[in-house]
């Protein structure tokens, strides 16, 4: 059997080795032991993933990446969430009642839904020092 080591896992789910060990204390996730080393049989990635990813609802918009939230940063009015996913890291800016009714925290599985006018910045030289 082909075992899969705790950072492979994380790589491959799109979140850090922490959120993995506190998912596997909150009992989101079992982890065999290989020694020290914490280890998921491969043909468990699968199943692992599929159980963070939000069932999709209805909507026309084409560009759904799943992922989860690394990071929530709210104020008085206004939140900012970070997704990873995958390679992609995704910066949403919403209200903090979004937020909060979205119950978004790091650890949340969520998914980034795109559908707007495109903006692309590239610098197309290194910036000066």
């Amino acid at each position: 059997m082909e075992y899969l080591r705790i950072g492979e896992v994380a790589q491959a789910v799109g979140v850090s080795v922490d959120t993995l060990r506190r998912w596997e204390a909150d009992g989101r996730v079992t982890f065999e032991r290989q020694g020290n080393q914490r280890v998921l049989p491969a043909d468990r990635l699968g199943e692992l993933k599929a159980s963070l990813t939000p069932p999709r609802r209805g909507t026309s918009a084409r560009n759904h990446l799943d992922g989860i939230v690394v990071a929530v940063t709210k104020d008085g009015v206004m939140a900012q969430v970070e997704l990873a996913c995958g390679d992609y890291r995704v910066v949403s800016l919403m209200s903090r009642e979004a937020a909060d009714e979205l119950r978004l925290a790091p650890g949340v599985a969520a998914t980034a839904v795109v559908k707007a006018t495109s903006v692309m910045v590239q610098a197309s030289t290194p910036p000066a020092p």
